[in-house]
């Protein structure tokens, strides 16, 4: 097994736990390997830090799994790491659908399993992991015994690492239109065609945190995707229900989950930019007892966060003045790239320029299926948001 060892003035951050290792942190090396393949790490002074899959073309140039020495990076390790994950899950109450792995967080970078009931998603977004797709498979088989596991590996990040983008099934083939419960509703889920792994499991907690703000309230949701947010406003009381998405086949499937949870009448959706709309509706004078916003990532990359700060500004100015005064505004940020207190200062800033006086309710992060590690600051990444707006 090839050995690499750090640079002198630089790797704290990796001996302190962090997974992930730059090129530019690398020194020496000693031995062959093949891109993909486990190598060791150590320190300059030749201390064993840890094993991880190297990629040469990849800036993230090794990602640890393990920081000890005697454990093997074989099937049967894979097979612990997944089993391990489930444990944790159950053991926190995230039974029937949750994220089965979080890439860092439970020491398997750069793999994401999703678990909807019987039936399981995967992205390998590595070249390290993605070899191993087969004992990930073989290890989900046998302990879940599901009824289809599909990969979504149609995303961009994968050419970073010099892999095609796919997807297709990882089992024998099944109905990949499925439909899942969650907090008494049900929703329909595109394993094949929406959004990510199809289905947002990280605001499933965060959706039961309106409860109470929505009864007998006029909604609006702008990004409402499929309309889970939507959904639990009805299902909690909301007196109607109006939902906004750029993406036609979102709002179809949402007038679907309005159908199949009997709120047909309640819950209504268009097809729009939210953008131009709440511009527009905000010099029309319309008002609304509660406003959620939850819209996709403004940017994935540290040069266009200034952009993406300005877009949280203008999308939230625009909800608190379409918001009654002692309504409340629902605002959520899942752009990993802008931390919790950079969106906590941009909502100041939007009450400011609204001229509203805004007080705090409830302020929260992913589900706990998505854990955090602190040394690991990328695993927490969603921003939740409620307050009154005076």
């Amino acid at each position: 097994m090839a050995k690499f060892f750090l640079r002198k003035k630089v790797g704290d951050r990796v001996v302190n736990g962090h997974p992930w290792i730059f090129g530019n942190e690398l020194g020496d090396s000693d031995g062959s390997y093949e891109p993909g393949d486990i190598v060791e790490v150590y320190s300059y002074n030749g201390s064993f830090i840890g094993k991880g899959y190297i990629n040469p073309a990849s800036q993230i140039r090794i990602r640890l799994v393990s920081r000890d020495k005697n454990e093997e990076v074989n099937d049967q390790f894979f097979y612990n790491r997944i089993l391990e994950a489930w444990e944790y899950r159950k053991q926190i109450g995230y039974v029937e659908n949750c994220r089965l792995i979080f890439g860092e967080a439970d020491q398997l970078p750069a793999l994401i399993i999703d678990k909807f009931n019987d039936h399981f998603v995967i992205q390998t977004l590595a070249l390290g992991i993605d070899r191993w797709k087969p004992a990930i498979v073989e290890a989900l088989q046998k302990i879940f015994k599901p009824k289809g596991i599909y990969e979504r590996n149609d995303v961009p990040v994968r050419e970073l690492e010099g892999l095609p983008q796919q997807k297709g099934f990882l089992s024998a083939p099944f109905d990949t239109n499925i439909i899942l419960n969650e907090n008494g509703l049900k929703f329909h889920v595109d394993i094949e065609n929406g959004q990510k792994t199809g289905y947002f499991l990280d605001q499933q907690d965060n959706r039961r945190a309106i409860q109470h703000i929505v009864k007998d309230a006029d909604v609006l949701e702008a990004f409402c995707y499929t309309g889970t947010f939507s959904m639990h406003a009805a299902h909690y009381g909301a007196q109607s229900v109006l939902g906004l998405d750029i993406s036609e086949n979102a709002v179809k499937t949402a007038r679907r989950n309005a159908e199949l949870n009997g709120f047909r009448d309640i819950c209504k959706f268009e097809a729009v930019n939210a953008f131009d709309v709440l511009k527009q509706w905000v010099k029309d004078g319309k008002r609304y007892d509660v406003v959620m916003l939850d819209p996709p990532a403004f940017t994935k990359s540290r040069e266009n966060i200034q952009k993406a700060i300005t877009g949280y500004k203008e999308i939230n100015l625009r909800g608190m003045k379409l918001t009654k005064p002692g309504g409340f505004l629902v605002t959520a940020s899942c752009t990993n790239l802008v931390p919790p207190d950079m969106f906590l200062k941009t909502i100041e800033m939007a009450a400011k320029d609204a001229r509203r006086k805004i007080r705090q309710v409830t302020w929260q992060t992913q589900a706990s299926d998505h854990p955090i590690l602190w040394h690991v600051p990328t695993t927490q990444y969603l921003k939740f948001l409620i307050v009154q707006v005076l």
